[in-house]
């Protein structure tokens, strides 16, 4: 495991602080993880959900790509 420093403005260490005391838990334990969460967020809006994206279509993918091409 590494460290990393970062800068935190006042208003979010606060914040922090409610969690961890809420919590009952180490500040380092709710950084972890709110980055898994973020990082997990993210991985999913770079294009996880696009898979099966036509499979209730009606219409045949490839078909659907010549009829678009074939206005070229």
């Amino acid at each position: 495991m590494s460290r990393i420093l970062i800068d935190l403005p006042d208003a979010q260490i606060e914040e922090l602080a409610v969690l961890v005391e809420m919590e009952h838990r180490p500040r380092a334990a709710v950084i972890r993880d709110a980055i898994e969460a973020y990082i997990a967020n993210h991985k999913q809006a770079r294009g996880a959900e696009v898979f099966g994206l036509w499979k209730n279509r009606k219409i045949d993918g490839l078909e659907y790509q010549q009829e678009l091409r074939s206005e070229w």
